[in-house]
Parts: structure tokens; sequence; C-alpha cells
């Protein structure tokens, strides 16, 4: 049996402009997915998951993890699309850890508990993939390095989204702290502990739809290209501001980011009200994070206010504080 967590995150700049060659910067969070595995004498799969912001749900699938039928359905109220596309996150991370492991015919017990709320913008799927695959090839004697362990998440996010993920999400949980990606290109950055506050509207976006959204957008308007190239000027100077330690210029960055992508449409009437709710309590900065649609925003503020403020907001379901991780992908001692 073997337990393995990962970091969700936030994205500081640069959603949906990263899928066209622009740059992003995410950053990890102290909220994490944890995935515990035990191989099984066959080669079924059966996977428990809790906490996902939904009432949990088991599956057991036939032979090789797919096809087969459910022993009972998952009783969850998301979009039918969110819940297949879980459940092949899933599917793919143990092909993966069966590949890198040389085991394709291994059979596993899965268990998955997260803190992180599911398609809310914070990188769950990301984290449990990341998560599942280090576990599942340390299940089978095989230890992924961190960068090994992010191309195969990457792939797994690839072929769930349609081909229109990025290497964003599932580098930065691998690897944690704070990552500049642009194309296939992923390095660590430098950055100061920011004082982040998250406020969730207890909904979810629906990723693919969204960055299609966006694509139309942007291949019928030459100003939504320009908006997409103007997110990556953005994020540029916002990396410059961060390896400086210049927390209000990020945060005003963070604001010209945000009406940018609600430009391209991807915010959503009570995102905007937790963006203005947390400007209007004082914070440094705030703005969407993740594909949008529904979700979660992210303010800087060292304060209280902007925590209060969004705990007053209608449209804000729950707000947390949230710190820098800077620690990816690791293994946890054995429930």
């Amino acid at each position: 049996m073997q337990t393995s967590s990962a970091p969700g995150k936030v994205y500081l700049f640069g959603e949906h402009a990263v899928v066209y060659g622009e740059p992003a910067i995410p950053c990890t969070i102290e909220r994490r997915a944890t995935v515990t595995v035990e191989q099984r004498s066959d080669d079924r799969l059966r996977v428990e998951a809790s906490d996902l912001s939904l009432e949990g749900f088991a599956v057991e699938y036939g032979g090789n993890g797919s096809g087969g039928k459910s022993e009972r359905s998952p009783d969850i109220d998301v979009p039918e699309s969110l819940l297949e596309a879980a459940t092949g996150y899933i599917d793919g991370a143990i092909s993966q850890a069966r590949e890198a492991a040389r085991v394709p015919e291994a059979g596993f017990e899965v268990s998955i508990d997260s803190e992180i709320p599911l398609g809310a913008g914070l990188g769950s799927s990301a984290a449990v993939v990341v998560a599942t695959i280090d576990a599942a090839s340390r299940e089978l004697g095989t230890k992924l390095e961190p960068r090994a362990l992010a191309e195969r998440a990457y792939q797994v996010e690839y072929e769930v989204q349609d081909g229109q993920a990025s290497r964003a999400d599932t580098f930065c949980s691998a690897t944690g702290g704070a990552v500049r990606v642009e194309g296939s290109e992923c390095r660590p950055i430098d950055a100061p502990n920011l004082p982040f506050v998250i406020g969730y509207d207890g909904g979810t976006g629906d990723t693919a739809d969204l960055v299609s959204g966006v694509r139309e957008l942007r291949e019928q308007y030459s100003f939504a290209a320009d908006t997409v190239g103007a997110i990556g000027d953005i994020v540029r100077e916002g990396e410059r501001a961060l390896e400086a330690g210049e927390i209000e210029q990020v945060g005003e960055l963070m604001n010209f980011d945000h009406g940018l992508l609600a430009a391209l449409g991807v915010s959503a009437r009570s995102l905007d009200a937790m963006v203005w709710a947390a400007r209007d309590a004082g914070a440094l900065g705030a703005k969407l994070t993740g594909a949008g649609g529904g979700g979660c925003i992210v303010a800087l503020d060292p304060g209280e206010e902007t925590s209060q403020a969004l705990r007053y907001t209608v449209d804000c379901v729950e707000t947390f504080r949230a710190e820098l991780d800077a620690e990816g992908a690791r293994q946890e001692d054995r429930p």
C-alpha cells in the first residue's frame, strides 16, 4: 500500500492564454489531494473518492480499468461531463503508472481524499492525477522524478481535455512552489510567501467548453487574439514584480488580468461579485483562477478584511486563507 499527495494551485496570471503559447504563472497552495493505492490480485480497478465537493462515490471497473460496469452509480450533484472527466483522469493516471512500471495488467484499490473542490479552478484534477500516478507507480516499485511525473500527468490531462490542456497545472502540482510555464518549457521561479485569500462560489466550470469559447473568439476577432497576447505581457511583467518582491504591483497586475479574462467571456457574475468585494475590502488584487465560468477567485490581502468581506458576499459559499506550498508531490505515511 502506498499513499501520495499533491497540492492544488491558483493562477496568479496567464490562464487561457497559456494554451496559445503565452507564459503563465501558477502557484501551489496548501490544499492537497491524497491518494492511497493497493495492488489487487486481479486486473480490476476499484475507486473510492470523497471530499471532492461531492457526496463521494465508489466504482469498480472491469479488466484494465475501463469498459466495465460500476458496482454502483455515483450519486453526486455535478454535471455528467464533469463526472466522466473525473473518472477519465483516474483511469488515465493508472494507465500511466502501469506503463511507467511496465506492469500492464496491474489492478488496484484506489482511495482518493481531496481538500480541493472539483472543477473550481484550484487544480483538483491535476493534483489527483499527479498523486495517483505517484502512489500507483510506487506501489509497483517505480519512483518517478518530479519532471517525469509531471509529464505523465500532463499526458492524462491532454487526453481527457481533448488536446486543450497546458502543462501548467500538472508541472506546478508535481514540483510545488511558483512556476513559469511557456509552451513546453516549465521552470520554478522565486516568489515570496504571498497572502492568498480564496473565495469559492460553490459552482464549477466546464474547462473544455470555456477553452473552446476562447478559441472561437480568438479566431473570429483579431482584438480577441490581441487580448490573449496582452495577458502574456501581464505575465512577463508579473514575473519581474514577483522576483523583485513588489507585491502591490503583483496585485495591480492581477486586476488587469481579471479584466482581460472577463473580456474573453470566461468570468461569471458570481466571480465578478467576489472579485469586487475583495477589492472594495482593500485587497491588493483579485481575479478569477482557473478556467472560470464559476469556482474560485484568488485575492492578495495580508489582513482579515478580504476574508470578512467575502463571508458576507451572497455569491461566496466558502472562503479560506492559503499559504504558498513549496512542496509538490510527496509520499505520505500509510493511513
